[in-house]
């Protein structure tokens, strides 16, 4: 320790190197503040360096090494660089960037542009806001060794990130992620880093022309054109933006389908980075999407349709027959989307059984049952969509034995086509307008295909619980501590319910507690515990990837008795009830 000062030697010394060139005057100033003023915060911004993870960066935005800011941006991009030119140290390459709407993504995106080509890479930047997919396609679509998006997805205003997709257009996967991570780590000081400038003739604009060129793509990804064509003005559309990217390119979007009687939630409409109506723009949340609903029943609209600040996630709200707003989890969009798609390519004879679908082991059951009574092939992943697009990659290597189809995760995360690697609200956007017509025009609304999905193929009903621990340095500690006692005694019952198996993903297991038989799973290993109980209950518990908190889905499918409100709300209380009960009795957060 100093003794002029409180903080431990080798923070005082990361705060020193902040004090003095390269770091810029407005820095410079911001940690003198911090040191004679808010000691507390100062060490909580540089007591570590933020951790560069297989997603990339996400995390508050300021001074210091453990923050958000164009420092930290300029050496995580200093270590893809090094890992990009090791891998190609002869031919020349190109990395696209783009930007969402939050406080200085596009600083951070000039940064990024700036690095690479003081590195000799060719850079493919966004002249402003675009979204998450569009890069992903750009990626593919301009033939890139790697793509950057300055994005913190649905995160709130405070926080930005940067994540990193390989030539292939999705997420980095390995052996890549733990390279680039290597080359990261290895950058320490900012004198390492080469930067050029922003007038540098490796960094050129992209244009219009690409634009049409993913707008053309998903146009011809419709179904039912013709219908769209003749038809699509029937359908009241409101668009909630949530202050993102999803302006920029979903209006033409639907445009080029047919969907031309598109309304706004005004209040949302323009990208803002403090999302004044929205403090958390997940379209999940409720809160997100209140305009939304308010303005979707004023005028009486079929389908509201809401995207994330880099439009990539899709929120779905309709009336109901009584004209009372019903928003659709991510599940049911899923089961909707998956329906639509194998019901219409079945009837126009286009349905092959090389037609996979590709989901997550915490998404609705439902999706499997539906490729199961359709004959298609169905896999699941590890949570997160970057391992749907390692999916996909497989596919396209064995082009004669899978064709993709579709891809969806729980939290409203969907892909159709496979004209990006990555979730891709735009076309989720198009295509559930596709379905809501068809239903419209039929005298029927969303909510009937899930009421004829639940006859057929029973209720089934999912529920997640996160449970955020508010001390972020102690909490992977004692979420390891948790799972690891579940591990070390693990529950026979849950909530009164006969544990039936035990997933362990850690150690690739699953052993059936009737048999005492145990059999290898073929996913990759990961922290991730999965409850199999009696009457159907399943119950998967891991922690998030990007935040301090642990999550626990429960999903349950049972007969209908009686009406299907009546089952789907048995069905609801017994979840809530479980995962409540668990949450009690077994997690000691």
């Amino acid at each position: 320790m100093h003794d002029h000062s409180p903080l431990p030697s080798d923070v005082y010394e990361k705060v020193q190197k902040w004090l003095h060139l390269p770091f810029d005057p407005g820095t410079q100033q911001k940690v003198r503040h911090l040191l004679e003023h808010d000691p507390r915060k100062l060490m909580d911004a540089f007591y570590t360096d933020l951790a560069f993870g297989t997603a990339g960066l996400r995390g508050l935005m300021g001074v210091g090494t453990n923050r958000i800011n164009r420092y930290t941006i300029a050496m995580a991009t200093q270590g893809l660089a090094n890992y990009i030119l090791k891998l190609h140290p002869q031919k020349p390459v190109k990395v696209a960037i783009a930007y969402d709407s939050r406080h200085n993504s596009d600083l951070f995106a000039g940064e990024a542009a700036r690095v690479l080509a003081g590195n000799g890479i060719s850079v493919l930047l966004t002249p402003e806001l675009r979204p998450t997919p569009y890069l992903s396609f750009v990626c593919r679509h301009k033939g890139c060794a790697a793509a950057i998006m300055i994005t913190a997805s649905h995160n709130p205003p405070e926080y930005n990130g940067y994540k990193v997709y390989w030539s292939d257009g999705g997420q980095v996967l390995p052996p890549h992620d733990q390279g680039i991570m290597q080359e990261v780590h290895a950058i320490t000081d900012i004198e390492a880093v080469k930067f050029s400038k922003l007038s540098d003739p490796l960094i050129t604009y992209l244009t219009p022309v690409e634009d049409k060129a993913y707008l053309n793509t998903l146009t011809g990804l419709q179904n039912l054109p013709q219908d769209n064509k003749n038809n699509g003005h029937l359908l009241k559309i409101v668009f909630a933006n949530l202050h993102g990217t999803g302006i920029t390119l979903l209006p033409q979007a639907l445009q080029m389908w047919g969907f031309t009687n598109l309304d706004y939630v005004a209040e949302q409409k323009l990208p803002d980075p403090d999302f004044p109506t929205a403090k958390n723009p997940n379209p999940e949340l409720k809160e997100a999407l209140a305009l939304g609903i308010k303005k979707l029943s004023a005028t009486h609209s079929d389908l509201l349709l809401a995207t994330d600040p880099d439009a990539d996630r899709v929120g779905v709200v309709i009336l109901n027959h009584k004209e009372h707003p019903a928003v659709l989890s991510g599940n049911q969009i899923a089961a909707v989307c998956l329906y639509h798609l194998l019901e219409t390519l079945k009837e126009h004879n286009r349905l092959t059984k090389q037609h996979a679908v590709i989901s997550t082991i915490v998404t609705t059951r439902l999706l499997q049952t539906l490729c199961h009574a359709y004959h298609v092939h169905y896999f699941d992943t590890l949570t997160g969509f970057k391992y749907i697009g390692e999916k996909m990659r497989e596919f396209e290597e064995h082009p004669k034995k899978y064709t993709f189809l579709f891809g969806a995760e729980e939290s409203s995360g969907f892909l159709y086509g496979t004209h990006v690697h990555d979730k891709d609200a735009i076309i989720t956007c198009c295509l559930l307008s596709e379905i809501a017509l068809k239903q419209k025009r039929e005298q029927k609304n969303l909510l009937d295909i899930l009421d004829q999905l639940y006859e057929q193929f029973g209720m089934h009903e999912e529920q997640q619980l996160s449970i955020a621990l508010p001390d972020e340095e102690k909490s992977h500690r004692k979420i390891a501590e948790t799972l690891n006692a579940l591990r070390t005694h693990p529950p026979k019952t849950l909530c009164g319910k006969k544990v039936l198996s035990i997933a362990d993903y850690s150690t690739s297991t699953e052993i059936n507690l009737l048999t005492k038989t145990t059999t290898l799973l073929t996913l990759p290993q990961s922290n991730v515990l999965a409850y199999t109980c009696e009457d159907n209950i399943q119950c998967i518990i891991r922690p998030s990837g990007t935040e301090p908190k642990l999550k626990i889905y429960g999903m349950i499918k049972q007969e209908i008795h009686g009406s299907i409100p009546t089952t789907q709300e048995r069905c609801h209380t017994l979840l809530k009830t479980y995962l409540q009960t668990l949450k009690r009795d077994h997690l000691h957060l």
